[in-house]
């Protein structure tokens, strides 16, 4: 009983930090583990870069940006769950929901390290070339953790996810944020946020207008 209460405790700091704007959310989940539990077994990653997105109106690459949608409507939710969703209709990316009930804004998980679980989700990335691709970039992320569409709206701090912060925030650098079209990928919107030195950090694409 009494590791229970522990737990619920640190899931409910947690809870209270993620209620945040993700601006301000998204620099504190580097370094941050994320943990996912499956039948198969159990893969850990360590978030390297991130993107935030805000829902109030004022950020264009956002998908909350003209409000909620049957698709969108778990970054509106609790803080500390995942909005899942298609990206080309062929890859689920997944972010970290912020912000308090009701409002929206999301944490892109964007790359990462595998640290535990290493040859499952070497056995779920067949394609990868080297273990520093296994998570490195948005898809990869989600196909190494074995999150899926329908994870859409989980609890990251409850099982079968688990999400660890690091003690202290992590020195990290910004810049803006990639494969955007539009002025959600300007110089404007700067958050992108990444460890830097870390093989496992996607390089920076700026969008390229078809035609």
């Amino acid at each position: 009983m009494t590791e229970w209460l522990a737990v619920q405790a640190d899931a409910g700091r947690l809870r209270r930090m993620l209620a945040a704007s993700a601006v301000e959310v998204a620099p504190l989940l580097l370094g941050a583990v994320i943990r996912h539990r499956t039948p198969e077994g159990e893969v850990a990653v360590m978030l390297t870069e991130v993107e935030a997105y805000l829902g109030d109106g004022t950020d264009p690459g956002s998908h909350a940006f003209r409000g909620k949608t049957p698709r969108n409507a778990s970054m509106f939710g609790e803080p500390g769950h995942l909005y899942a969703y298609f990206s080309y209709g062929m890859h689920t990316c997944a972010n970290v929901v912020c912000s308090p009930d009701g409002e929206a804004s999301g944490v892109l998980m964007r790359g990462g390290r595998v640290v535990e679980g290493i040859e499952l989700a070497r056995a779920r990335r067949t394609t990868s070339k080297s273990d520093r691709d296994l998570a490195r970039g948005p898809a990869r992320l989600t196909v190494a953790l074995g999150i899926t569409l329908e994870d859409r709206g989980a609890d990251l701090l409850a099982d079968p996810f688990r999400l660890e912060l690091p003690a202290v925030p992590l020195e990290h650098a910004a810049g803006p944020r990639t494969g955007i079209s539009g002025p959600g990928g300007s110089e404007a919107f700067p958050w992108r946020f990444w460890l830097p030195g870390e093989r496992s950090v996607s390089p920076y694409k700026r969008h390229k207008l078809a035609g």
